[in-house]
């Protein structure tokens, strides 16, 4: 199992070996030691979460109040999705940067993404299935999003599925109201870089 740390620092892409035979695929796609190793500190699971979404889809950009925040763990167990992190702590030198990892049910990666990070995907195949482990469970009063198009993001989202078929995002009512990175900063909605290191750094010991 290998981490690679994306270019929104506290976000990983994790690459694991997968077993193949005649009968099938084989893979441990989250290991507590490696991850410990990784990032720090275990992952304190309280809620696991399953979305499928047609071609197109486009979910997020969505981030949690810290502390606690929501630290997620993300595979795509069907189909294929472009998975983003995009960093969106007040005084990180990183502020509004974003990267992506392609998560398929051919290469089998996941993603990592710390408390404080916003996370997005959009779905390249019909059904596509993803799965994620989360730190703290559903708390609507302390979730909130941005927009996913906000131009001054900028996330080159893709413009063809899988199959190379032409698709367009399809958000969900709550994301198309969202503010943008800005409009949410001067609401006071994002989360400082300072918060989020002293309550990761908790988790440290």
């Amino acid at each position: 199992m290998q981490f690679r740390e994306l270019a929104v620092p506290g976000a990983w892409e994790i690459t694991t070996k997968q077993f193949g035979d005649p009968r099938g695929v084989f893979l441990e796609w989250f290991k507590d030691e490696a991850f410990q190793e990784a990032v720090g500190h275990p992952l304190d699971l309280r809620q696991a979460n399953c979305s499928v979404s047609a071609a197109g889809v486009l979910r997020g950009i969505h981030f949690a109040d810290v502390p606690p925040g929501q630290a997620k763990y993300v595979t795509c167990v069907k189909g294929a999705v472009l998975d983003v992190a995009v960093d969106i702590r007040v005084g990180s030198p990183t502020f509004g940067r974003w990267d992506a990892v392609l998560l398929d049910d051919t290469d089998r990666r996941a993603i990592y993404l710390s408390e404080g990070i916003g996370h997005a995907f959009m779905a390249l195949e019909d059904d596509s299935t993803v799965v994620y482990l989360c730190s703290t469970g559903y708390s609507p009063g302390r979730e909130h999003g941005i927009h996913p198009l906000d131009p001054a993001i900028g996330i080159d989202w893709p413009t063809t599925d899988r199959q190379g078929r032409s698709i367009t995002p399809q958000l969900s009512d709550k994301d198309v109201a969202a503010p943008t990175l800005e409009e949410a900063r001067g609401q006071g909605l994002l989360p400082t870089l300072e918060d989020v290191e002293r309550y990761v750094g908790s988790l440290r010991g």
